[in-house]
């Protein structure tokens, strides 16, 4: 009997423990996901791991080098310092600006090669020296070295300025670079070898596919047979930032502005906008990463990158994001 009764009080104790203990909480990223003043994130997915490299931002004089952050789940980063600065691009001097990252996987050389596209010297005519440039690595950490030793775009045509480019590989093999600042957006065909730029049919080389709102940070994805162009909106000093987008069967649209579906929310933070968009290989899942400005900041440059989910509807709109202080789970690539 007394083992019976001793056997019974264990039971209480184990049982009364274990209602008491509350379940875990999940484990998510936090918004910023890391630490510092960063704005225009490009996000990446390669190998068994993700990739965010951003714009520093500070200002224009300061802006001469990019840091990249390297994460297994999107919860624990690695601060990759000056992947690639001034030194290693003679034709830059300031605001280096929104890179964008791409991986030639078979170039001639046999050996992947990670492409780095980024905007230099904030130019005001055709008369400037800067634009967009490119640099390239053995690595996604790099370092990085000037690919051309000149700029690959160093004029306005169809009035954008040359800067913001994303870079959107389609199912046929074909890159494109979509960019533009001053309202305007261009669409252009890379060549293989990334030197330069290959006419469309009609003879065209920078074709213009601005919608309406369009203001900058321009952003292009595809996903069951449509094209999603995606760009900034609003002044990006202020709180009126925020990404709107558009579809289209052809990568050239032409594109129909649909809506917002990223702004800010007074009361998590203000100025969210310039984004780029992770797809997890293999499944519907899509997360929007982006800078804004926490609340209280009144400097234009004091910008944070974080992460949130992106959902679509059955019909393939995207739906209006949530932006969030906690992020989002882990999400192992593997």
């Amino acid at each position: 009997m007394k083992n019976l009764t001793l056997f019974l009080s264990a039971i209480i104790v184990l049982h009364t423990a274990t209602a008491q203990t509350p379940n875990p909480t999940p484990i998510t990223s936090g918004n910023p996901i890391f630490p510092g003043w960063y704005a225009d994130p490009e996000a990446a997915v390669f190998d068994n791991a993700y990739w965010v490299y951003p714009t520093y931002s500070d200002k224009y004089d300061k802006q001469v080098f990019f840091d990249a952050f390297s994460s297994p789940d999107l919860i624990h980063w690695t601060k990759h310092p000056h992947i690639l600065d001034t030194a290693s691009i003679h034709w830059a001097h300031r605001a280096m600006w929104a890179p964008a990252i791409t991986c030639l996987a078979h170039p001639p050389s046999g050996s992947p090669k990670y492409f780095l596209f980024f905007a230099a010297n904030d130019i005001q005519n055709d008369s400037s020296v800067g634009g967009i440039g490119v640099a390239v690595a053995d690595k996604p950490e790099g370092p990085y070295k000037d690919y051309l030793g000149k700029p690959l775009i160093d004029k306005f045509h169809n009035g954008a300025q040359p800067i913001d480019q994303a870079v959107f590989h389609d199912k046929d093999g074909q890159y494109y670079m979509i960019y533009g600042g001053w309202g305007h957006c261009n669409i252009a065909r890379l060549k293989p070898d990334f030197t330069g730029f290959e006419p469309f049919p009609d003879g065209t080389t920078f074709k213009e596919i601005t919608p309406k709102g369009y203001v900058e940070g321009p952003w292009m994805f595809s996903r069951n047979g449509k094209y999603y162009f995606m760009w900034s909106e609003g002044g990006w000093g202020g709180p009126d930032y925020s990404v709107a987008y558009a579809m289209a069967d052809t990568p050239t649209g032409p594109f129909q502005r649909i809506g917002k579906i990223l702004q800010q929310d007074t009361a998590v933070a203000t100025g969210a906008g310039h984004h780029s968009v992770i797809h997890i290989p293999g499944t519907d899942d899509y997360y929007i990463v982006y800078h804004r400005r926490p609340l209280g900041e009144t400097d234009a440059n004091h910008r944070v990158t974080c992460i949130d989910h992106m959902v679509f509807n059955p019909d393939g709109l995207i739906r209006p994001v949530t932006i969030t202080k906690e992020g989002v789970t882990a999400r192992p690539l593997h």
